[in-house]
């Protein structure tokens, strides 16, 4: 079955979907995006990346491009058309067509578009496949809580772990601290079993919904997360690490800049997590919390 697409108030074959050559999306990446998962046929954490879309366009003073309601009764008909259970909704929203100027546009129509494709969720399989991290220099604008289409410094460092055989590039700032990954939230474990990942802020990382997730998650099991800064080195030196986002769920990582993290396989407390996120996934659909971008 061909593919569905939504643009611009359309429903249309994904291989006709375009958008017009001054797109400011396409001209200055002036727009923002969410990715969210279908597990079996529920949109998870829908109502976290509706929030942080929200957020992420009133940061850039573009306009959300139909009332909440809306936007989500187009997503589940994007769904129904296309007829898949299981896969990953790209949504991005621009600032819309305008002759190209840096200014804003006095008026514009904000352009929507939303995409599909299936995906798997097996999770023994993903336990199994076990991935590889590269550190590489964190080149990025200070505005990383935006989740901007803008994002050729995380392109480079996506290119750059894919050189090197690996899965994703955790990024590192000026002062030798681990920001996230390319495309998803680092996270370490150490010996004392506890969960470390960085705080979030403007400058600093972008607050993952998954993120969020896992972080309720654990709460409620009692496994204890500790928000700080930390090191390449401790990061060599962690029991367990893994990676999180809408796409990759939870990815172990048994390896960074070719160093073995633990035993070299998926730790007890990675596949715990991951058995915990897939369990609330499937079953609820995910949090129907309020985001915080706190």
């Amino acid at each position: 079955m061909p593919r569905i697409a939504y643009v611009r108030g359309r429903y249309i074959p994904h291989a006709d979907a375009g958008i017009h050559i001054e797109d400011r999306g396409f001209q200055f990446a002036d727009s923002v995006y969410e990715v969210v998962a279908l597990v079996n046929g529920r949109l998870c954490d829908e109502v976290g990346h509706l929030d942080r879309l929200e957020r992420s366009l009133g940061e850039l003073r573009i306009t959300m491009p139909m009332p909440r309601r809306s936007m989500e009764l187009a997503l589940r008909e994007l769904v129904r058309r296309n007829r898949i259970k299981n896969g990953m909704v790209y949504m991005q929203v621009t600032r819309g067509i305008a002759p190209r100027d840096f200014l804003f546009p006095k008026k514009t129509d904000t352009t929507l578009v939303m995409t599909l494709y299936p995906a798997k969720y097996d999770i023994a399989a993903r336990k199994a496949a076990v991935k590889k991290v590269i550190t590489v220099p964190d080149i990025r604008w200070k505005r990383r809580d935006i989740k901007t289409t803008a994002l050729i410094g995380q392109v480079l460092a996506k290119q750059a772990a894919a050189d090197k055989g690996a899965y994703e590039a955790w990024m590192v700032d000026d002062d030798g601290f681990v920001t996230e990954g390319s495309s998803s939230n680092a996270w370490i474990i150490d010996k004392n079993r506890n969960l470390i990942t960085r705080a979030t802020s403007n400058n600093s990382i972008l607050k993952g919904v998954t993120r969020s997730a896992l972080q309720a998650l654990c709460r409620k099991e009692k496994i204890r997360i500790v928000e700080r800064k930390f090191t390449v080195a401790e990061a060599y030196k962690a029991q367990e690490a893994f990676c999180s986002s809408a796409v990759a769920l939870i990815a172990p990582v048994v390896q960074i800049d070719g160093r073995k993290i633990g035993t070299g396989d998926a730790g007890e407390i990675t596949c715990k997590l991951l058995d915990l996120y897939m369990e609330y996934a499937t079953k609820t659909g995910g949090t129907q919390e309020r985001w915080n971008p706190a």
